[in-house]
């Protein structure tokens, strides 16, 4: 589990934007850097710039370790193509990101916390680990008793988001198909992802 407990929020202060794309975020008020320094100015060096784009890209995905990222940079590395398509491709396959993505939940956070519970099935089987990894053509569905939840019916109605076209969705029945693994082209990220950055401060 992450240790970072406190407001999700403090990173889009941090980070200097709204990672997610949500209206209460309060960097839409203040696009600076929390404290009493943090109106100050000043040009990252290079390795600041790929720290910050680390941490973007890490946060974005929630409550993931440094250990789970390094993983993934690791895995993808190993990979035949190219390093960052493959990075992107497996945090887009990891099920709490799915369940995001298909608009089952509202945030990544509640996300996590939505499978960790065991309200989520994968090919017909409960499945409560958030970095489970879905291969293409397996069907991803929310438990017939949880469907009822508000927090489900809340998401699905939010007009907030939109589903990428790399999943095939039908809320009615509330369950998806992970039709195929993403480029990052096909990502919806609210805000600019620099992965190539990512790559740079892994491979120093």
């Amino acid at each position: 589990m992450s240790k970072r407990i406190k407001s999700k929020y403090k990173i889009n202060r941090r980070l200097g934007v709204n990672l997610w794309g949500r209206p209460k975020s309060p960097v839409n008020n203040r696009d600076y850097r929390p404290g009493e320094h943090g109106q100050r100015r000043r040009k990252p060096s290079d390795f600041g710039m790929q720290l910050q784009a680390k941490q973007k890209l890490k946060g974005y995905y929630g409550n993931i370790t440094e250990r789970q990222f390094r993983r993934y940079y690791a895995d993808a590395v190993r990979r035949r193509g190219d390093t960052i398509e493959n990075l992107i491709g497996l945090l887009e396959r990891r099920l709490d990101a799915v369940v995001y993505r298909m608009k089952f939940v509202p945030t990544v956070f509640s996300a996590r916390q939505f499978v960790n519970h065991g309200h989520v099935k994968v090919n017909g089987r409960r499945v409560n680990i958030p970095s489970f990894l879905v291969r293409e053509g397996d069907v991803v569905e929310v438990r017939d008793k949880s469907r009822e939840m508000g927090l489900v019916l809340d998401a699905v109605e939010s007009a907030e988001r939109d589903i990428p076209e790399y999943l095939a969705v039908d809320h009615l029945k509330m369950k998806g198909t992970f039709v195929r693994t993403p480029k990052l082209a096909d990502v919806p990220y609210p805000v600019q992802m620099d992965p190539n950055l990512v790559i740079e401060y892994y491979s120093r």
